[in-house]
């Protein structure tokens, strides 16, 4: 586990593909925060599907979630993520909007035309960095921000538009023997105790799909 910021209040760290970003059963970033840092209080403020890697921030007391977790409502916790995609965007950057509903049963997120309980609305922003050529056909290096924090909502906005992420083969991918194309890449938040806005950005490891790219 890389940890690029222990502070009094927070932490961040990377999260590797297969852990859990809060508790439950199984590998989780608390755990291995409690017993790398020797700290009795780890709080998770946002999440990242357990396929997915990269940054994550915990917060080291409950106000500072308290704190860290108001930013997000506002508006004021930045996050980017890059991910691999089949196929292409039609447009190099753009605004994606839908409803999406959450099969809690299923563990899945579905778009939606109408709304309805247990709809929420879903937004992010994207823009292609490059592509590539694969056995199974184009793939698309794209960089994304999100603007609400929905379930798997990267993978099924692009996959309800028929491009799947590399690896996700929950939402459609052909190609599912990789690990999640997925990472979280950009971070920026008040510091829960100075309010000085903070920045971290880190890179995906150097293997496939992510070295399919310059």
């Amino acid at each position: 586990m890389k940890i690029l910021c222990d502070e009094k209040s927070f932490a961040v760290c990377e999260k590797s593909a297969g852990v859990l970003s809060q508790e439950g059963d199984g590998i989780s970033m608390p755990s291995m925060l409690r017993e790398e840092l020797g700290c009795s209080d780890i709080y998770p403020v946002h999440r990242l599907d357990a396929a997915a890697s990269g940054l994550m921030v915990f917060a080291k007391s409950r106000s500072a979630a308290a704190f860290l977790s108001a930013k997000i409502a506002q508006g004021e916790f930045i996050k980017e993520y890059l991910c691999v995609v089949s196929g292409r965007p039609a447009e190099e950057e753009g605004v994606y909007e839908d409803l999406l509903f959450k099969d809690s049963a299923r563990n899945k997120s579905f778009v939606v035309k109408t709304e309805r309980k247990g709809v929420k609305k879903a937004k992010l922003s994207y823009r292609v960095l490059g592509s590539a050529e694969a056995s199974n056909g184009a793939l698309s290096l794209v960089r994304v921000r999100l603007f609400t924090g929905r379930t798997h909502q990267i993978r099924v906005q692009f996959s309800s538009r028929g491009m799947p992420l590399y690896g996700d083969g929950k939402y459609g991918a052909k190609d599912n023997s990789g690990e999640l194309a997925l990472f979280s890449c950009y971070l920026s938040f008040p510091d829960p105790d100075t309010g000085d806005s903070l920045c971290f950005e880190s890179s995906p490891p150097n293997k496939k799909p992510w070295d399919m790219f310059k």
